[in-house]
């Protein structure tokens, strides 16, 4: 008989291994089926990209192990956060890169915090967070985020018990599965609040670039004092559309930093080092390639939401990132709601997947083309759901 840790017992097949399940029987009917349950962008990288992986792959010296991150590859990073940010970084001791920024997010926990110790983690949040506070046998404490407080935890309800026993806050702005942006004032008030605490601060940044209407991008290292207490999580995934190749990186305080790369020394070899060499082509270039992809999604958010609306759904139109987040009809379930999308040829995934405040609303990717989504909107209609359970 096969045993697994009780540290493994909490993982069970996810929504979204379910939801996929659901969308191979439908395919497998020969039915329709537009999927925007996933953020994984339908668009290439750059092509000046894809010609630098092309051509550090022919060279036959790039095949040994990396063991760490590039001088090259820290240092477009420190580059890059100067341009886009104005945060001054030093490549050699604040900038860590990883195998995307998931590979941080789940092993973090287990670095500064034992079992019983707190985490605060957002609800709804990334799927990621809670898979790492349970490796890490610690305390997972919920942060609401709430539609009337624009998304932004409420620190101040964080019993004064919880805040001593917690190590890590994490937070994601602009966010996945809410993608809401955060404040200034927000972001100096946590600084207060994890020197009060002693607590770290780690801020996932992965849709920095993905932000719309003219709104601030605000890295939470621009924060004074920032830097004595965080770290930021980036990522090319979503900026770059290199989801596939696994290259992501950490940058803030050195010391985190350090920790953080003692444990990953145990526990790979290095990204290859094409897909290095590629990363740093896309952090140095000077193009206007982040402007005009983030111009598509923000056209794909107005054909959607314009759209849902003239059938009867309306939702809120998100600032940033690659998804909306959608309040359902009165009298639908989170999970009910997305599997009668599913049947409509339609999917996306249940809010309640990242938490339970996730109830009440279901996360729509913008990961297809505006004629895609606008068969979306026709096959919704045409099911009837809006007009049931209201």
């Amino acid at each position: 008989m096969i045993s697994i840790s009780d540290r493994v017992k909490v993982f069970q097949t996810n929504v979204f291994s379910e939801l996929a399940n659901y969308k191979k029987q439908r395919i497998e009917q020969g039915l329709e089926v537009i999927d925007l349950s996933v953020g994984s962008p339908d668009l290439p990288p750059p092509v000046y990209v894809m010609e630098a992986l092309v051509d550090a792959v022919k060279d036959p010296t790039q095949y040994g192990y990396a063991l760490k991150g590039t001088d090259e590859f820290h240092e477009a990073v420190a580059d890059y956060y100067h341009k886009r940010f104005s945060v001054q970084l030093n490549p050699k001791k604040e900038v860590l890169q990883l195998m995307g920024s998931q590979d941080g997010l789940v092993h973090l926990p287990m670095i500064f915090a034992d079992p019983g110790d707190v985490i605060l983690v957002p609800d709804p949040g990334y799927t990621a967070y809670e898979a790492g506070v349970h490796l890490a046998s610690a305390t997972l404490y919920p942060m609401p985020l709430k539609k009337e407080y624009q998304f932004l935890p409420r620190l101040d309800e964080i019993p004064e018990e919880i805040a001593r026993k917690a190590k890590v806050m994490i937070l994601n702005f602009p966010g996945n599965p809410v993608p809401a942006l955060a404040t200034k004032e927000f972001f100096e008030e946590v600084v207060q609040f994890a020197r009060k605490y002693e607590i770290i601060v780690i801020h996932d940044f992965a849709y920095s670039e993905l932000i719309f209407d003219g709104h601030q991008k605000i890295s939470f290292l621009e924060i004074d004092g920032a830097k004595e207490v965080s770290i930021e999580f980036n990522s090319l995934s979503k900026s770059f559309n290199m989801a596939g190749a696994r290259i992501g990186y950490i940058v803030g305080n050195e010391e985190i930093i350090e920790e953080i790369a003692k444990v990953k020394s145990n526990l790979d070899y290095g990204t290859f080092l094409p897909i290095q060499k590629a990363a740093a082509t896309a952090l140095k270039d000077d193009s206007e390639f982040l402007t005009k992809n983030a111009k598509i999604y923000q056209d794909r958010r107005d054909v959607l939401v314009d759209g849902l609306s003239a059938i009867g759904w309306h939702v809120d139109k998100p600032p940033a990132t690659m998804f909306v987040w959608a309040e359902i009809p009165k009298g639908w379930a989170s999970k009910e709601f997305a599997l009668e999308l599913i049947k409509a040829g339609v999917v996306v995934t249940p809010g309640n997947a990242f938490g339970a405040q996730g109830e009440g609303y279901v996360r729509i990717a913008l990961v297809q083309s505006e004629e895609k989504l606008k068969r979306a909107i026709q096959l919704i209609d045409r099911s009837g759901i809006l007009k049931r359970k209201i």
